[in-house]
């Protein structure tokens, strides 16, 4: 999981510059001022509305839109295995292939080997300092950019999608000929069936898909940034809408695990900011600090990682339901972690360019996060009622019969009024 805020000076060195090996003009004030404003913008608009449309989703009962919870046990262990597949990576872009240039050498000197001995073999190529072996072309760099960029093409289009939904519905006729369509797979028979995938849409959905397809295909033909960014984008609010935690000591666990997780892999090694650029996925927001100059063909990139705005977007989407839950026509909680968390990525962006080196976000959002609502809490006395505030899983059977259950005793008990 990226979750780092890089720097544009520095990401300007390590991403490549001009093939004669010169370096770039430095950077304007006024681009790397727009670089971090749009950052911030861009960071704020998913969470906003991804939280908005969570209390939607917690309320929805279209099976496709049900939100997936997050329970204690599972916020303990995302950040050992986010620190699992974040290691895997580097290991697989800097070690299995340290140099694209010199990967392709050993490729071709295998190639000549294998057609002369017919076997696979230790390569000595005398451009290179040791000894490898390439058993299998399929595993080259290029070849897996391109198995993720067509896995990310398929996501991107389908959360895309999902994102622009609500608001293309708007413009759509009233006569516009809407069919209703489900797509269900199920698993075994009688009562041991079981709904593997159940997705309800309609024609809108087909509509909003085709478009989504159009910046799938510029984004898997040019990777273009703001293709990027609008994949991006979709996949963060989807993140908000869709996580749900099921109570706030759980948001405690997970943002504590992942403040350790994002410092450890920022500032004890390079490894977070290695993956990061090396990885070609719609897995951070990127804005070039020198669109001034180039425009749109801009290639000087700061970015964010979509962590940095998924982990706390979901937790203040948690205090903003707490809120509703409260039933006093106020969004306090929710305000405060908004509030807080511009202050945390504001920081994070002063102390980034103040030091010039990429930092870890989650270092300054976590505390600002969980500690600004705290205080609230502890002024208005309802400590107690954040902490033991629950929501369930509607996907647990068990939380399925609880509230059929409830919702037969309070017809039961509006009848028996009315008998009487």
């Amino acid at each position: 999981m990226d979750s780092a805020l890089s720097d544009p000076h520095n990401a300007s060195a390590e991403t490549g510059g001009p093939a004669n090996g010169t370096t770039r003009p430095p950077s304007t004030p006024e681009g790397i001022a727009l670089a971090y404003g749009s950052l911030l913008l861009m960071a704020l608009l998913p969470i906003f509305f991804g939280a908005l449309r969570s209390v939607r989703c917690a309320r929805g009962k279209n099976p496709s839109d049900m939100p997936e919870t997050i329970t204690s046990r599972d916020a303990a262990r995302f950040p050992i295995i986010a620190s699992c597949t974040l290691l895997g990576l580097y290991l697989f872009f800097k070690v299995y292939f340290p140099n694209k240039s010199y990967t392709g050498s050993v490729l071709k000197t295998w190639k000549t080997q294998k057609s002369k001995k017919g076997k696979t073999a230790a390569i000595q190529n005398p451009t290179t300092r040791d000894n490898h072996r390439f058993p299998f072309e399929i595993f080259s760099q290029e070849y897996i950019n391109l198995l993720l960029s067509m896995y990310f093409f398929v996501l991107g289009i389908l959360a895309l999608s999902h994102t622009i939904s609500p608001f293309m519905n708007k413009f759509f006729p009233v006569n516009f000929p809407n069919r209703q369509y489900q797509l269900l797979f199920t698993q075994g028979s009688g009562e041991n069936k079981e709904e593997i995938i159940n997705y309800e849409f309609d024609t809108k959905d087909l509509v909003c898909l085709g478009l989504s397809s159009i910046v799938g295909v510029w984004y898997l033909l040019r990777k273009h940034w703001i293709a990027n960014n609008l994949f991006g984008l979709a996949f963060s609010l989807n993140g908000v809408e869709l996580l749900h935690l099921n109570n706030v000591s759980t948001g405690c666990i997970l943002l504590g695990g992942l403040f350790i997780y994002d410092v450890f892999w920022v500032f004890g090694t390079n490894v977070m900011v290695t993956v990061a650029k090396s990885f070609e996925a719609p897995i951070k927001l990127v804005f070039p600090q020198d669109l001034l100059e180039k425009g749109l063909e801009a290639d000087n990139f700061a970015m964010l990682g979509l962590g940095d705005i998924v982990i706390p977007g979901i937790f203040i989407a948690l205090l903003l339901r707490f809120d509703i839950s409260l039933k006093k026509n106020t969004h306090t909680y929710f305000y405060t972690s908004f509030a807080a968390y511009i202050f945390g990525l504001g920081l994070t962006i002063f102390i980034m360019h103040i030091f010039k080196h990429a930092q870890p976000a989650l270092l300054y959002l976590v505390p600002a996060c969980i500690g600004f609502p705290v205080l609230v809490a502890l002024v208005k006395g309802e400590v107690t009622e954040m902490f033991s505030y629950e929501e369930s899983n509607p996907k647990d059977p068990a939380a399925v019969t609880e509230s059929k259950e409830g919702t037969e005793a309070s017809a039961s008990k509006g009848l028996e009024k009315k008998e009487k």
